[in-house]
């Protein structure tokens, strides 16, 4: 169970990245440009710039997976009746088919989930302003830092696994899996742009993507299910 959750997330997190360089690409694209031309014009040195701004989100997704494990692993031992661990399971899995139909472009519902973070990012969002120009590889981190908390609907999905993953540590790498499996995306469209911000709108990529992951929610629902009887 412990090691699938792990796996399910990495997966999630690549399958996903047809959604990260939609809603990343501005971002990416951005930082890319803002580098020093002579930078720019080199894959290696640009490599640990791509790598910074993207570890720094990942740790952003990894502090904020342990407050939802500590959270979910706190409800579990408050409540007074057992079924609460598959229910959190439940949801998780809900979540995954939700996300799944966002993907694919059948329906929008997390644009919702996702405006909901909106108030902790206006306050965030003027951070990243005063870090231009991106000069130094802890800067290029610190940036990351901040990017990881850019409302997403993926990124609030998968935490909702990682409030049903059983504790601080576990909600954690559940997140560090996750980033991860976000991580191969992300670094080449940092080098390769405007070929992986076509590739992101092509509908029948959003489509297997989404529909690959609407299939691990089941199996997620159908994991908790026979918990449940057993």
């Amino acid at each position: 169970m412990t090691e699938s959750i792990y796996l399910t997330a990495l997966i999630v997190g690549l399958l996903g990245g047809v959604h990260c360089l939609g809603m990343c690409g501005g971002v990416v694209g951005a930082l890319t440009f803002n580098l020093k031309p002579e930078v720019q014009l080199s894959w290696w040195r640009m490599l640990p710039y791509q790598l910074s701004y993207n570890l720094g989100r990942i740790s952003s997704y990894v502090l904020i997976g342990a407050l939802f494990g500590f959270l979910g692993s706190s409800l579990v031992s408050l409540a007074t009746f057992l079924p609460l661990q598959q229910t959190l399971q439940v949801v998780a899995g809900v979540f995954m088919v939700v996300l799944g139909l966002y993907l694919g472009g059948w329906w929008n519902g997390l644009v919702v989930i996702e405006k909901s973070g909106q108030g902790i990012w206006k306050r965030l969002a003027p951070l990243t302003q005063k870090m231009m120009p991106i000069r130094t590889i802890g800067q290029a981190w610190l940036y990351g830092m901040v990017w990881g908390w850019l409302p997403c609907g993926l990124v609030y999905s998968m935490l909702i696994m990682a409030l049903s993953a059983g504790g601080a540590l576990e909600g954690g790498l559940v997140m560090l899996a996750f980033g991860l499996g976000t991580l191969p995306n992300l670094l080449l469209m940092g080098t390769f742009v405007f070929f992986f911000t076509r590739l992101a709108r092509n509908n029948m990529v959003r489509k297997v993507a989404g529909g690959l992951v609407m299939v691990m929610g089941f199996g997620q629902l159908y994991l908790a299910y026979s918990v449940q009887v057993a």
